[in-house]
C-alpha cells in the first residue's frame, strides 16, 4: 500500500534559507550513506523514509557509490520512491554525488566531464529520475582542472540532468575559486557539504567565513562522527553499528579508544543537565553555527530519527555550556 504522509508534516520545523538562494532546507536531513544499501533490509529503509518525510525530513542524501554495494542505496531509494513518494516528487530536495570510485578504469573517479555526466545519468536511471536537485562533486580532484569539473557542473544544470550543484570537502580557497568560475558561467554555487562535528572542527578554520561572504549554504555530514557521539559505544561495539559491520570499510573500531569514550561520557553528562540525548546535543551543537543550513544524520532505525528530530526542542547553548564542551574536548 503507497504511504499517506502525515498532514502536519510541515508543522513540525522551522526550514533555513540556503546561503543566498530560493532553497529552503529541514535542519536535519537523511542521508544514505549506510544503512540503505543492498546488503540492508529494504522494508526497513522504506520505514526510515517514510518516517522521516512525516516529520517534515524533505531532503534525501545519495551518491553514487552509496550502498554498499555501489549503486544499491540508489537503487532502494528508485523502489521507494516509486512505492511510497511519487505523488510528492515535487515536494522533496533529492541529491547525489559522483568523485570517489564507481567503476574500473581511469573514467569513473574523480572529476573529469565524462565520469561526472555519465554518474549521473546512472544514478538517475537507478533513481528513476529525470532529474536530482542537487548534484555534487563529491571531493576536489588534484588533477583535472577546476574549470572542467565546475565547467561540467554547469552544464548537468544546463541539460537538466540537476537544478542546483554543489560541491564536498573542498577548502576554504578552492571553495571560492569554484564559486567564482560557476558565477562567471551562469550557474551559482548553491551549497557546499563538509564533515563537521565536536571532534573534527576544520571548517572553522576558514571554510564557514567563505561559504558566508559568498553566500553559499552549507550541509554538513557526519555530524555525530558516525555513531561515536551518541551512547551507543558506551560499553561496547553493537554488532549492528557502523564500527560492527565487516562489510563497512570506512569505519575504523580503533578510533574508539577509551580517551575518546571518556570525553564522551562527559559530554553525555551535560546533554543529561539540557534533558537531551548526547546526539540531540551533538546536533544542536552543529547547528549554532548561522552559516550551517542542515545537519545530514545517518540511521539504522526508525527511532534514531526521531531522537535526532527532537534535537528542534532546544538549539540554545549558554556561554557556559560552550565552555564545558571545550574543557572536556581539551582535556
Amino acid at each position: 500500500m503507497s504511504h499517506v504522509p502525515s498532514s502536519s508534516r510541515y508543522e513540525n520545523t522551522n526550514y533555513k534559507r540556503c546561503g543566498r538562494s530560493g532553497i529552503k532546507l529541514p535542519p536535519i536531513s537523511l542521508g544514505f550513506w549506510y544503512n540503505f544499501g543492498g546488503y540492508d533490509i529494504f522494508e526497513n529503509c522504506r520505514a526510515m523514509v517514510r518516517r522521516a518525510f512525516d516529520l517534515g525530513i524533505t531532503h534525501f542524501d545519495l551518491a553514487n557509490n552509496y550502498g554498499p554495494p555501489y549503486g544499491s542505496a540508489e537503487e532502494n531509494f528508485g523502489r521507494i520512491l516509486q512505492k511510497d513518494l511519487k505523488p510528492y516528487r515535487d515536494e522533496l530536495i533529492i541529491s547525489s554525488k559522483a568523485g570517489w570510485d564507481m567503476w574500473p578504469g581511469p573514467y569513473g573517479n574523480f572529476g573529469s566531464r565524462k565520469y561526472l555526466i555519465a554518474s549521473l545519468d546512472q544514478s538517475l536511471k537507478r533513481m528513476g529520475l529525470d532529474y536530482v536537485d542537487i548534484f555534487y562533486h563529491h571531493r576536489p580532484d588534484p588533477e583535472t582542472p577546476l574549470e572542467e569539473t565546475m565547467g561540467a557542473l554547469d552544464y548537468i544544470v544546463r541539460s537538466g540532468r540537476a537544478l542546483y550543484v554543489g560541491i564536498s570537502q573542498y577548502k576554504p580557497e578552492d571553495t571560492r575559486q569554484a564559486a567564482n568560475i560557476l558565477r562567471s558561467l551562469g550557474t551559482p554555487l548553491l551549497i557546499h557539504q563538509p564533515n563537521y562535528n565536536i571532534f573534527d572542527r576544520w571548517i572553522e578554520r576558514g571554510l564557514l567565513n567563505v561559504l558566508d561572504e559568498e553566500g553559499i549554504g552549507c550541509i554538513v555530514f557526519s555530524p555525530l562522527a558516525q555513531g561515536i557521539l551518541t551512547d551507543k559505544y558506551f560499553k561496547d561495539i553493537p554488532k549492528d553499528s557502523r564500527a560492527g559491520k565487516e562489510h563497512i570499510p570506512y569505519f575504523q573500531s580503533d578510533r574508539i579508544t577509551e580517551d575518546v569514550l571518556k570525553k564522551v561520557r562527559k559530554l553525555n553528562d551535560l546533554a543529561k543537565e539540557r534533558n537531551q540525548s548526547l546526539a540531540q546535543m551533538s546536533l544542536a551543537w552543529v547547528l549554532r553555527q548561522p552559516v550551517i543550513t542542515s545537519a545530514l544524520i545517518g540511521a539504522s532505525k526508525v527511532s534514531q530519527i526521531d531522537d535526532a528530530f527532537g534535537v528542534l526542542q532546544n538549539l540554545n547553548f549558554s556561554e557556559d555550556e560552550l565552555r564545558r564542551i571545550d574543557e572536556i574536548l581539551s582535556t
